[in-house]
């Protein structure tokens, strides 16, 4: 008898999800057992509520691996896990359904099994009715804007959450529709809950250390709030770049802070290392947060560098995902990317005699996920007829053809954010940047400081034969580039293995021995970060 493929391969992962949680449950048992306790080394709560449902995402196994690796040294540990504690949450909105409730039942036994028999205070939602009544009459606006006094605290919920309704909405403006008001005011009341509970948790608990996934997502965000209000430490962390990678700091880890020392420089081996890492990149061969955006890659084509020969000069133009978590960092000198857009579209016109070949992000519109923007630069660039100018190319998110061939013909380069900026620098292209970036923290491109400056370098770099790139920004391009895939990208390659499953993880056959910090350089790095505030970073 010959069975369906979708049948062979639903009893394939139905085997994974079996073995993946008899691992996970065998490791939490031996961890547990193995686990000496020293009350030196204090208590750690750990918070990761928003990086996964059913199944374990890179986060959700950063974050476990890095407990049970604590709870190894030594350290006590208590994990915050919502048990339904929540109307809505991030991964169980439907942005098509605001009245879908989230699959609570399979994200509790996922947490049961993530956190084995150790330490956990679960939280449950209790309904607010003062509350509800108090945001039910008010409009995106007001709710975008709402705070609530609690304890000695003034929370400014709606401020919290909404980076997590634009990421869940996949789109940066709201529109002042009853779905929409609906969402955010679950959202508000959902934060609100886990602001009363995780304020009762750490005036019962007084952890000293608290160890948050991302910080952005208002679950995480509203924690976190709570917990400097109480003047407890803070670790994020989040997705690195390098495969199965993370990034721990005490700042904000979607932003990246990353300190270089100012006498550091590479030596010829790690130029070499560094060399080698861009060559494969170049070719598209990357992937972040185990995602790889760029299947192939093409060349520019004959029609392209025909038409492309009719202008003076040519200018790529990068965008980035308007609904992504760096955004609230980017948005310093323009109120948002579309309004950097308007900027750039009014130079465009003004100069027609340069080709700008406008390239969408390539996360824009992920194959296969419900994860594409519900707020397209296409649609934005056709609603306003620039993709109908002379001028201007465009390419859209799910058109693979080379960034880097563009860099190698331009004139220079506008950014928002984006990561091509960085590695345009490397090309020794000017770069115009008009959002703060995580390489701007090192001058290695120009950044703006408003938005009638960006528009004024744009039209002195158009108008100009040359222009001077500082010495200084290659170094520093090379040297922030070098930090950040082989200094604090703590690398988990050792425990974790793709998934058939995009974006989800699986664990390599190891022993909870393999866990304790003293047998792994990683786990050394993060727990000593941890309990004995030392860098996060791997040695040289």
């Amino acid at each position: 008898m010959l069975f369906p493929l979708n049948s062979i391969r639903r009893i394939h992962n139905a085997r994974l999800r079996l073995q993946a949680d008899w691992r996970i449950m065998h490791l939490a048992r031996h961890v547990e057992k193995q686990a000496v306790r020293d009350s030196a080394r204090g208590l750690v709560a750990f918070v990761n509520i928003s990086s996964r449902l059913g199944g374990v995402s890179l986060n959700a196994a950063f974050t476990q691996l890095t407990a049970w690796s604590v709870q190894l040294a030594g350290a006590n540990v208590i994990h915050f896990a919502c048990r339904a504690g929540m109307t809505r949450c991030v991964l169980g909105t439907n942005p098509d359904d605001p009245t879908a409730a989230p699959p609570c039942a399979s994200c509790i036994a996922q947490s049961q099994k993530l956190i084995g028999p150790g330490s956990a205070h679960f939280f449950e939602y209790q309904p607010n009715p003062a509350l509800e009544a108090q945001l039910n009459p008010l409009s995106i606006a007001e709710l975008s804007s709402f705070c609530i006094l609690h304890s000695a605290f003034n929370i400014p919920l709606g401020e919290l959450v909404l980076p997590s309704l634009r990421w869940a909405l996949r789109r940066h403006n709201l529109p002042d529709d009853e779905p929409t008001r609906h969402q955010l005011r679950q959202y508000i009341l959902s934060a609100h809950r886990v602001a009363e509970e995780f304020d009762r948790f750490l005036t019962q608990h007084k952890p000293d250390t608290v160890v948050i996934f991302n910080g952005l997502q208002f679950p995480e965000a509203t924690a976190r709030w709570v917990a400097q209000q109480h003047s407890i430490r803070v670790i994020t962390h989040e997705v690195s770049f390098q495969p199965f990678s993370a990034f721990f700091t005490e700042g904000d880890a979607t932003a990246y802070p990353i300190a270089i020392p100012d006498d550091f420089e590479l030596s010829p081996a790690q130029n070499q290392q560094l060399d080698d890492w861009l060559s494969r990149r170049f070719k598209g061969e990357f992937t972040m947060a185990g995602i790889r955006f760029w299947p192939e890659m093409s060349g520019l084509d004959e029609d392209f560098l025909a038409h492309a020969a009719k202008f003076k000069q040519i200018v790529p133009v990068f965008t980035n995902v308007i609904f992504d978590t760096s955004q609230i960092h980017a948005n310093t000198v323009f109120e948002h990317m579309f309004a950097w857009l308007e900027t750039v579209v009014e130079t465009i016109r003004q100069t027609p005699e340069t080709l700008f070949v406008i390239r969408a992000h390539p996360d824009e519109k992920r194959p296969g996920t419900r994860k594409g923007t519900r707020e397209a630069v296409s649609d934005w660039l056709a609603e306003r007829g620039v993709t109908s100018l002379p001028n201007v190319i465009f390419i859209d998110a799910q058109d693979y053809i080379s960034s880097y061939d563009l860099i190698r013909r331009a004139k220079f380069v506008m950014v928002y954010n984006s990561s091509i900026g960085l590695e345009a620098t490397l090309f020794e292209r000017p770069v115009l940047c008009g959002g703060k970036a995580r390489y701007t923290q090192y001058p290695s491109v120009h950044l703006a400081q408003t938005p009638a400056e960006y528009q004024q370098t744009a039209q002195k770099w158009l108008a100009a034969d040359e222009i001077e790139i500082p010495a200084e920004y290659k170094r520093n391009a090379r040297r922030f580039l070098y930090y950040q895939l082989y200094r604090v990208s703590l690398p988990f390659e050792r425990y974790l293995a793709a998934h058939p499953t995009p974006g989800y993880v699986q664990l390599k056959p190891f022993t909870a021995d393999d866990l304790r910090p003293e047998n792994s350089s990683t786990l050394s790095v993060i727990v000593d970060g941890i309990l004995d505030n030392r860098p996060f970073q791997l040695p040289d």
